[in-house]
């Protein structure tokens, strides 16, 4: 046995119990608490209480950063640096910069929407504590899982594994995290 508590996993055998059980822990005050199931549940997402990521933002601002680096540059580069005077055409000319910042943008918000998933998500972890659980791997075919972590503040076992047979539970486990 390890020393830590990650939270406890209860299974269900329908989408509409694990909706109702997400609807009353929610009603009950449980904030750290997560589903796994094998498809997409309609509905699930606001019974949990997600909103829309920040990831599109994270993006943005890598894709804006890019951009006006770009332009900053060609505009340095040719005014100051180097300036190198071509058939009398001007030393900055935005239809001439726009080409190379664009795609410079589109490389930018990449990289931005690729390292706020990674940051937002708090990967790379190389492990987790479900993985450990037999149990866990029916997720993947025909149950349904709801695990409270132990991080909730309405946390406490004996309470919470009978607020979870309560709604219907089975099969109601200690999750330990062995790290």
């Amino acid at each position: 046995m390890s020393e830590k508590i990650y939270g406890l996993m209860a299974e269900f055998s329908t989408p509409g119990d694990l909706l109702r059980a997400g609807e009353k822990l929610r009603a009950e005050g449980y904030q750290k608490w997560e589903a796994f199931t094998p498809f997409p549940i309609h509905g699930l997402d606001k019974i949990m209480g997600y909103r829309n990521s920040l990831v599109g933002w994270v993006a943005l601002a890598g894709g804006v950063f890019m951009f006006l680096n770009i332009v900053f540059l060609i505009w340095f580069s040719n005014a100051f640096d180097y300036p190198l005077i071509v058939g009398g055409k001007p030393m900055f000319s935005v239809p001439m910069t726009f080409v190379p910042a664009y795609i410079m943008m589109i490389m930018g918000g990449a990289g931005g929407a690729l390292l706020g998933m990674v940051g937002l998500n708090q990967l790379p972890r190389l492990h987790h504590p479900l993985l450990f659980k037999k149990r866990f791997e029916s997720v993947s075919r025909d149950k349904f899982v709801i695990v409270i972590g132990a991080n909730d503040k309405k946390f406490c076992a004996s309470e919470t594994k009978n607020l979870l047979a309560s709604l219907g539970g089975a099969n109601i486990e200690i999750v330990e995290d062995q790290e």
